[in-house]
Formats: structure tokens, C-alpha cells, sequence
């Protein structure tokens, strides 16, 4: 908790004060406020709990709620005195280092999504399946790790120079940055790392996945100007090509050549963050804009052309394209407004055309549309919020390499659908550039690498013209 100040105020509650925001963390005695300061210079793991005096009960209640807003770093050495060797930093809430057991003949390896990389001038090692990322403070340590790849390679860092190697493997252990295996079992390392879901991820893939999005990763998300103090904003229109030009305007002014009607859509197109709240969208307009955008509209099977024993795929048609004619797609709906609809979390099955209720609580709700309210610096939450998610499999079952780029390409054709199709219903809509997935996947119970969200849509009635975008 290096960058977090803890801030004891008159009524007894303290606050973490941290990036010019400030967290509430719960009413505690003058004891534990005046203990808690020691936090920032360490107190062993073990010594939070101890029985029989409620300083010791209070602190560890507010560690707890620190750690619930992963605000705690954990820091391992060879005594307590001794400078850090290695620093973690969870990378999502409730992060808390666990222990697993391991025996001395067991056979571990390094994930296969596990790497180093210098972060000024620290060297990090991470993983995107991590709740947590190790911070190497002792270059030797560091350069042990780098060179992990096999077992008797893990197993000589557990004696690096007396360094407490078993606890560091543990932990690491722990991260799923190294797993164990079977030496006995066959089939490869790829296979042994996860479920079926987990083997179809590209390296690559996976790691933009979760730091592209927010809710695994503790890094600025969003516009931050990194580099309005660096360099001039590039200009808003390319610089223009030397040369002789083919003046196109003549062929397009002519009154003979009147504006499409998809050309006006996409004329009239923008954002809209300011919704009616006296006269929300209506059951019967979010039936017919899901029919227009997002429903199932054919269906058929293909047998690949790989030889006799190939599977039959099946494949089912909306009204965007998709890349290989995949459709990995799902829309889910949170309604906080809507006449007609229960306030809730919905699943549309774009297949049979109904909503699907899906069982949360009210707080992940208010969360997911709290969210997207900051995202979009709207006075208040959207009516509804589409949240789209990607079945992953769907497509990196097909394609190597480019499978997560092609979902995002679908991402985008499926937003300017949504946005089309909103203006033509006189509707306001705007798209949201960051969505939680360690949120979306609470809520809906499935692994982030399985199905997980790629993008947002505010929907609902326009209260006034939105911002061109």
C-alpha cells in the first residue's frame, strides 16, 4: 500500500486516500487507527488474527477490507528486517496469497501465458490469469525466473542462495503461473493448463483480453492524456499527399445523385449520453430494435473439407457480418428503466427472440451501470446497457493468431448495427470503450477466458442531440 495514505477521521471511520480518490473503509477503535499506520512499513501475514485482543481482530478487518479493494501489497523476504525480494501486487479485488501444499517430487512448469518484462526499472513477472503480479527486487531472483522451463529448473529455484524459494513457488503456484503435471501423462503441455475453453487462447490473445478491458489488471484505464505534457494531440485529419488530385466533389454534388437512406442514417449517427428519464424506451421498442440488430435470421450446417472424419459445423446468421460467419456474439441486457421490463440483468437469446432474467443482486446491477455511466460522463445511469460478450472459443476454434482481432472487428460492425439502427427508430444510443470482466463474469458465473464481455451500448430514449463521434 505504498501510494495509499489512510486517513483516521474524528468519527472513528478510516478512509484509504489514494489517485484523488478516497475509499471508505469502516468504523474502527482509536487503537487499530493508530496501529494502522504500521501497515506501511509491515506487518507479517500471520500476526492479523491474533486471539484475544481485538486490536489484533480490528486490524485484521480492515486488512480484509483493504485487500477487498486491492489495496494491499504483500511483500516476501528472508526475514522481516531484510530488504524486499519480491513485492505483490494483486490485480484484482479480494486478492489474498494463498498457500498451496507441495511436495518436493512434484512436477511443475511455467505457464505457457506466464512473462517478465522491465516496467521502468523494476522487472515484472505476470501472467493474464493472475489476480496478482510479482515485482522482482533481486536480480538474481530475476534471473532465475527467466530461465524457468523446466522442472529441475523450478526446483533449483526453491535453493537460490537460501532465498525462501518453496514459499515464492507457492505463491506462483497459487497465481497459476506455474502449474503442476503428470510426467506420466501424454498429450503435451498446452492441454494440461486449463480446461478445453483455456487450450483454444492464443498467448497473445489472452493478455490483450484482459488489458484491454478493466476488472484484471490494476493499470490507468480510459482517457488519462498520458501525453498531453509530451506531445502536440496528432491532427484530427491526415496531412494531406503531394501530387496532382481527382476532385471527386462534381460527381457527388449533382442533384441527380440524391442521399441514400443508409447514407442518411449514418449522417444523423451520434452519441446520445442524455436520456429521457420521464419517458423511458418502451418493452415493444427493445423487441423491435433486438429483431433489426441482433436476431437469428438463418440457420445451416457445413461439413468442413478436411476428409471423411471432418465435424459438421453450424452456423447461425444475423443481420451484421461476422468473421467466418461465426456469430460468437451475445448481447446481455441490464435494464435500469424500461416500461414494461422488471429493473434487472437479461440474457438475449437471439435464437427463440426472448430475454432470459438472469438471477444477481441488485449491487452488481447498480455496478455494472455505474460503470457505464463514468465511462461515459453522463449525468446518469443509461436506460439500457448492452453489455457484448464474446463466446471465445466460438472463433479461436477456427482461426490462429488473428482470433481475437477478428472479434473485435465484429465488435465494431455490431456497434455501427446498434447505432443504425437506434437512429432509424429515433432512439439515442452511444458505445462504451471499456467494460469490467471480473464483474460480468461474477454476475453470470462463467470463467473469463470462456465467455466474457468486448464492448458496451448505452440505449434509451434521447433526452437532447448527442455529441458527433
Amino acid at each position: 500500500m505504498g501510494h495509499v495514505n489512510l486517513e483516521a477521521r474524528a468519527d472513528g471511520n478510516i478512509a484509504a486516500c489514494f489517485d484523488r480518490r478516497s475509499v471508505g473503509l469502516g468504523k474502527f477503535s482509536a487503537g487499530v487507527a493508530e496501529r494502522a499506520q504500521d501497515l506501511r512499513a509491515g506487518l507479517p501475514l500471520a500476526s492479523f488474527a491474533s486471539e484475544g485482543r481485538s486490536i489484533d481482530v480490528g486490524i485484521h478487518r480492515l486488512v480484509r477490507r483493504l485487500a477487498g479493494h486491492g489495496l494491499l501489497e504483500y511483500r516476501l523476504s528472508r526475514s522481516h528486517d531484510d530488504a524486499d525480494e519480491i513485492v505483490i501486487e494483486p490485480q484484482v479485488p479480494d486478492y489474498w496469497p494463498r498457500m498451496p501444499q507441495l511436495r518436493q517430487d512434484d512436477a511443475l512448469v511455467l505457464s505457457r501465458f506466464a512473462y517478465m518484462r522491465r516496467r521502468g526499472s523494476e522487472m515484472i513477472l505476470e501472467s493474464p490469469r493472475a489476480g496478482a503480479l510479482f515485482r522482482i527486487c533481486n536480480p538474481k531472483i530475476a534471473t532465475a525466473i527467466a530461465m524457468l522451463a523446466t522442472p529441475q529448473q523450478i526446483r533449483e529455484l526453491r535453493r537460490l542462495d537460501g532465498f525462501p524459494g518453496i514459499e515464492l513457488i507457492a505463491l506462483l503456484v497459487d497465481c497459476q503461473i506455474l502449474f503442476k503435471i503428470d510426467p506420466a501423462a501424454d498429450g503435451g503441455l498446452r492441454p494440461a493448463e486449463g480446461d478445453d475453453s483455456l487450450v483454444l487462447w492464443d498467448f497473445h490473445d489472452l493478455l490483450f483480453h484482459t488489458r484491454s478491458m478493466e476488472g484484471r489488471h490494476a493499470n490507468p484505464t480510459g482517457g488519462t492524456y498520458p501525453y498531453a505534457g509530451v506531445m502536440a494531440p496528432p491532427p484530427a485529419v491526415r496531412p494531406r499527399w503531394p501530387g496532382k488530385k481527382i476532385d471527386l466533389r462534381k460527381f457527388t454534388a449533382a442533384p441527380s445523385q440524391p442521399i441514400l437512406p443508409a447514407a442518411k442514417l449514418l449522417r444523423e449517427r451520434h452519441s446520445t449520453r442524455m436520456f429521457d428519464e420521464q419517458k423511458p424506451i418502451t418493452l415493444m421498442e427493445l423487441a423491435r430494435f433486438l429483431d433489426n440488430t441482433a436476431r437469428v435470421h438463418s440457420r445451416w450446417k457445413s461439413r468442413l473439407d478436411l476428409g471423411d472424419d471432418a465435424p459438421v459445423v453450424a452456423y447461425a446468421a444475423r443481420p451484421y457480418p461476422s468473421g467466418g460467419a461465426s456469430y460468437e456474439l451475445e448481447l446481455y441486457l441490464a435494464a435500469d428503466k424500461c416500461e414494461g421490463l422488471a429493473r434487472g440483468f437479461y440474457h438475449y437469446d437471439a435464437d427463440a427472440h426472448v430475454l432470459a432474467p438472469i438471477g444477481v443482486g441488485a449491487g452488481e446491477v447498480d455496478a455494472l451501470l455505474a460503470g457505464a455511466q463514468f465511462a461515459m460522463g453522463a449525468p446518469a445511469v443509461p436506460q439500457i446497457l448492452i453489455t457484448i460478450a464474446a463466446r471465445f472459443g466460438r472463433i479461436s476454434w477456427k482461426y490462429s493468431s488473428i482470433a481475437y482481432a477478428l472479434i473485435l472487428k465484429d465488435v465494431g460492425v455490431l456497434m455501427q448495427t446498434l447505432y443504425l439502427v437506434a437512429t432509424d427508430m429515433g432512439l439515442g444510443g452511444c458505445a462504451i470503450g471499456t467494460v469490467n470482466i471480473d464483474l460480468f463474469a461474477k454476475m453470470t458465473g462463467i470463467e473469463f477466458h470462456v465467455e466474457g464481455p468486448v464492448g458496451q451500448f448505452a440505449l434509451g430514449r434521447a433526452e437532447q442531440a448527442g455529441t458527433p463521434d
